[in-house]
């Protein structure tokens, strides 16, 4: 843990992770608005869901290749420079996607904001992890992925709101504008984290590479987060689509959908983060990928039903597929020493990008058109997915903690903390 941080008093890690929290934000709701935005685009540039695959995955490997460049450099910065920079090329990518006029600019924008948008994630949770201590660090990740209710509540709603009243380009832009104000406040309210430099600048590159890739426990932090990205992000990217084309929602429906499953994972990802700090990250990821299963097949195999029937079946897949993040990022991070935390997380980023990447084509190849206009296919996707997140929970069983960050907890933490 960085020597930095670790004197911050709990009001001050309460203001940081609410910084971070905003950024995660605006992050989120940049990749999320594509997954709604499907219907109108597909329509408007008379493309199919694999041209809309697409689309979503060109974010997740642009993130993905970035995250594994920016392992070689990224432990050599403080981690506050790294991200505001990052951050700044995040709001200016979000800006391209708002002013791209067709669909190879929108690509090319949206190339530029995973770029930039996998890493500044990865920078997120390494400052968490640096200022956090393990027995309280479930709790912590959880408020960080509040960004993802927030986004759902507020963010896409808000954003398909706009879509509708103005145009799908309005968005990114309304989200380019807001970020800048966030990137200013977190000038100022984010410390330096730059315990780690030392050790970073004084190790060549490919030192550091070599260090993250021979210690087989991060290959099995790895294989999980692999397995928990394709165990999610092959249903999420068409839930809206297949909501509209096949259960018969109305597009204007949709932010209901959305802003009542973010409302609902607002109390429970707190909850779940709690419960995975008392009784154990691995046990309390387990418990909830396994009641994940139900909703998942249920939003996949779902008949054509109103707003009221589909309602409580999306809103629990959002509580519970989501929900798995908080403990599996803090077992995740718990996997890697302090040391090289940084490049570790660049390289789990990079990673997960992959997975969310592979997921989206591995969905559109499955996916397809019927004459109706409806979507076929959904349904083995779901069976994919069930399948991925049962290997999830195998592997998380299989990692090691080797990092507790026991110095900054209370009297106790580290002892009363189970993986």
């Amino acid at each position: 843990m960085s020597a930095d941080t670790a004197a911050l008093p709990r009001r001050r890690e309460l203001a940081l992770l609410a910084t971070l929290a905003a950024i995660q934000f605006t992050h989120v709701v940049d990749f999320m608005i594509m997954m709604p935005l499907a219907p109108q685009l597909m329509r408007l540039w008379d493309i199919g869901p694999q041209a809309f695959g697409v689309l979503v995955s060109a974010y997740t490997f642009a993130a993905a290749a970035s995250g594994l460049l920016s392992v070689f450099v990224i432990d050599r910065y403080d981690r506050r420079h790294a991200l505001l920079a990052l951050y700044g090329g995040f709001v200016l990518a979000t800006a391209l996607c708002g002013l791209a006029p067709g669909y190879e600019a929108l690509l090319a924008a949206r190339v530029l904001a995973g770029a930039f948008g996998g890493v500044l994630g990865a920078q997120i949770l390494a400052i968490v992890a640096d200022t956090v201590p393990y027995a309280r660090r479930a709790r912590a990740n959880a408020l960080i992925a509040s960004a993802f209710s927030l986004a759902a509540i507020v963010g896409v709603p808000a954003g398909l709101w706009i879509a509708t009243h103005a145009s799908w380009r309005a968005p990114f832009l309304a989200v380019a504008a807001v970020s800048v104000a966030v990137g200013l406040a977190a000038s100022w309210l984010i410390p330096p984290v730059a315990g780690h430099v030392a050790h970073g600048r004084s190790r060549r590159p490919f030192e550091r590479v070599h260090a993250i890739v021979k210690e087989a426990n991060h290959w099995r932090a790895f294989a999980f987060m692999l397995a928990l990205m394709l165990a999610g992000f092959t249903v999420i990217p068409f839930v809206a689509a297949y909501a509209v084309t096949n259960v018969g929602l109305l597009e204007s429906e949709l932010p209901a959908m959305y802003a009542v499953g973010g409302i609902a994972t607002l109390v429970t990802a707190q909850v779940i983060g709690r419960l995975a700090d008392r009784f154990g990250k691995k046990r309390v990821y387990a418990c909830v990928a396994v009641a994940s299963i139900a909703p998942i097949l249920a939003v996949t195999h779902m008949p054509r039903a109103s707003l009221a029937w589909f309602l409580p079946v999306s809103t629990l897949f959002f509580i519970l597929v989501p929900g798995r993040f908080g403990p599996a990022m803090a077992l995740i991070s718990g996997s890697a020493e302090p040391r090289v935390r940084g490049a570790f997380m660049s390289f789990n980023a990079a990673v997960q990008q992959l997975g969310a990447g592979l997921a989206a084509v591995a969905a559109g190849a499955m996916v397809g058109r019927a004459s109706d206009g409806s979507l076929d296919g959904y349904g083995w996707v779901g069976w994919l997915a069930v399948a991925f997140t049962l290997a999830s929970v195998l592997l998380a069983f299989r990692i090691r903690v080797v990092d507790t960050g026991a110095g900054r907890g209370r009297p106790g933490d580290a002892r009363a903390t189970p993986e």
